[in-house]
């Protein structure tokens, strides 16, 4: 069933960058030269780590919202089976942020997870726009 893994994999996604989330406040509140992680608070690494914190926990809301719809919405077996993949290829991105700041890898990751989602949600919202749906009465 496409839209099961996209619910799941929110979910797991959800569960580890919220840990990541704890890793970051470890970071600035207990490590051993935390000083110098709050002084770069807006810059560099740190700047990046928190932008990768954000964007996974809101990629892996998102896949779990369209994987619910999909399972709801009376969307074409093709349309739905793109919209899961690329969605789900969106979380590359975080993946991808994260990637850069630990092992300092280009960021093709980012490019890649970005343009999916954002093909996702439009592919999405084109799909919407064409369902007749009813109004419950």
């Amino acid at each position: 069933m496409e839209g099961k893994k996209n619910i799941a994999a929110g979910f797991l996604f959800l569960a580890g960058f919220m840990a990541y989330g704890f890793v970051l406040i470890y970071l600035r509140d207990f490590a051993p030269g935390k000083e110098a992680w709050i002084a770069d608070y807006a810059v560099g690494k740190h700047f990046e780590s928190r932008l990768a914190h954000v964007h996974g926990n809101l990629f892996a809301f998102i896949n779990i919202v369209v994987g619910y719809l999909l399972l709801r919405l009376p969307i074409g077996a093709i349309s739905t089976k793109w919209i899961s993949w690329l969605t789900l290829t969106g979380m590359l991105m975080p993946l991808g942020i994260l990637s850069e700041v630990v092992f300092g890898l280009p960021p093709a990751l980012v490019l890649v997870g970005g343009i999916s989602m954002v093909a996702a949600m439009v592919w999405f919202g084109w799909a919407v726009l064409r369902l007749n749906l009813q109004r419950p009465k």
